[in-house]
């Protein structure tokens, strides 16, 4: 092999290493950043993956919420209309966020069946509702019936 020949086929890999490492994080990243969506039901049935990032939603369980006198943690139930499943988030609440309104809830699910909310959403009107979560009770009502 002339070193022209040897020249060139080091720089092909060269690049060919190196778009692969990049594509390699790219895709890397991207999979970490993915919230899926999973209604009570699925987390109760242990459908929901432990300690992976994940989105939650559903209406706050009348009578459930509990706050903490000594910190900011408050604890509270949310259903789909089928299940419930505790939630505990650490920090203030959303002004909108009250009893039997629905939320949207970011964060991991520990081991014991309790959802560890980083991030609490609550509706902006009494109409709206996130469509994962009204999808989830319709199909919940028809489930019913």
């Amino acid at each position: 092999m002339t070193p022209k020949r040897k020249q060139r086929l080091i720089i092909i890999l060269a690049l060919v290493f190196g778009s692969s490492l990049a594509i390699g994080l790219t895709l890397f990243a991207l999979g970490e950043n993915i919230n899926l969506f999973y209604s009570a039901s699925q987390i109760a049935s242990g459908d929901a993956p432990k300690n992976t990032r994940m989105r939650f939603g559903g209406m706050v369980v009348k009578g459930s919420v509990e706050r903490s006198t000594d910190s900011l943690e408050i604890a509270f139930k949310l259903s789909d209309g089928a299940s419930q499943v505790k939630v505990v988030f650490t920090g203030i609440l959303p002004d909108l966020f009250r009893e039997e309104q629905g939320i949207m809830a970011e964060g991991r699910l520990d081991e014991q069946g309790v959802f560890q909310a980083d991030e609490v959403l609550a509706k902006h009107d009494e109409n709206y509702m996130p469509p994962e979560i009204a999808e989830s009770m319709k199909k919940k009502a028809e489930a019913i019936q």
